[in-house]
């Protein structure tokens, strides 16, 4: 895994190890790390996850706490030498849902904003679509948007990484992207 200029995706499941492996990613880069962290401490739990997040990380990021403007976060952070992860998206399509605004297209202006920031720009984020379905019709609306937003995230992507029980699984990377095109 190397980072490249433009968007790499990172997702999985809860307590995969992807935040870990991204923000490794981030490290390895020599760049300055930008954090934008899109989680609220809305509750006991929450506010422990967040804690164990910037225990994990240190000092050595810049932290930049945004719940809904992921596109305008993203401008104002991109500047020469930084890379910039992004923690996480299910939890912000969760923040403007309850903030009654449309994920998919705000997603679309973040993609657009991360594919032309000329930095590298590393999103995390859940997978929400491989249990079973769920109960309810918010629930299932939260499942779907997430899921059309990892779709159109990974396919602005230039490197998609799925991880499992804290080992990531290329699915795209540039090199074989490459070798794709050319094949075909």
């Amino acid at each position: 895994m190397k980072l490249t200029n433009g968007i790499t995706f990172v997702f999985g499941g809860a307590r995969s190890g992807k935040s870990r492996i991204a923000e490794n990613l981030v490290l390895s880069s020599g760049l300055k790390p930008v954090y934008i962290a899109t989680g609220r401490a809305s509750d006991e739990e929450m506010s422990e996850r967040i804690a164990i997040h910037q225990e994990r990380r240190g000092d050595a990021w810049e932290l930049v706490e945004e719940p809904l403007a992921l596109a305008d976060a993203i401008s104002q952070c991109a500047h020469p030498g930084r890379a910039i992860l992004i923690d996480c998206l299910s939890m912000w399509v969760s923040n403007l849902m309850l903030a009654g605004a449309d994920p998919v297209r705000e997603c679309k202006l973040m993609v657009e904003t991360a594919s032309q920031a000329g930095v590298p720009v590393v999103f995390v984020s859940t997978e929400v679509g491989m249990g079973i379905v769920p109960v309810n019709d918010l629930a299932r609306d939260f499942r779907d948007k997430v899921g059309v937003i990892h779709q159109h995230v990974a396919e602005a992507a230039a490197a998609v990484y799925f991880v499992a029980a804290g080992l990531p699984l290329a699915m795209k990377e540039p090199a074989a992207e490459a070798v794709l095109k050319k094949a075909g």
